[in-house]
């Protein structure tokens, strides 16, 4: 049991999770597929994924594509700079949101292997994102080492 001033340990989900602890968690458990994730430290994490996304998309369109004088778009070096950083956080964060996702999927005493429904098209993306959804689920305490 955890007193209300302290976060869980690591190889356990931290229900009521705020931001700051979600953000930290997700990257000390960087490839971590066993255990659990609540709710809470999944979507802060989306949150946070989402924001960075859309302001490393509005620099990279603000500030770097210019129309030529004959009609063709040109992309400048600000744009390049942008989308090489922002390839570079999507590479950083793959391995760490898909664990992250196995996690909440054994929270909800789901098997890891359901992150794979995504591959049956517009169907699977919104069944997982039904299951992300979902309460937790004590039998997923299973998922635990």
């Amino acid at each position: 049991m955890t007193n209300p001033t302290s976060a869980p340990s690591l190889d356990q989900p931290y229900y009521g999770a705020p931001l700051k602890e979600a953000v930290r968690r997700f990257f000390q458990k960087y490839a971590t597929f066993t255990g659990r994730a609540s709710r809470s430290e999944f979507w802060w994490w989306i949150l946070v994924a989402a924001i960075v996304n859309f302001v490393l998309n509005l620099l990279a369109s603000i500030g770097g594509f210019a129309l030529k004088p004959n009609g063709e778009f040109e992309i400048g070096g600000f744009a390049v700079f942008v989308l090489i950083v922002a390839g570079l956080w999507g590479l950083a964060t793959i391995v760490p949101q898909i664990a992250l996702t196995v996690r909440r999927l054994h929270d909800t005493n789901r098997s890891g292997f359901w992150y794979f429904i995504v591959l049956i098209p517009l169907i699977g993306s919104i069944v997982l994102l039904v299951f992300l959804l979902l309460d937790s689920d004590p039998q997923g305490a299973r998922f635990d080492r």
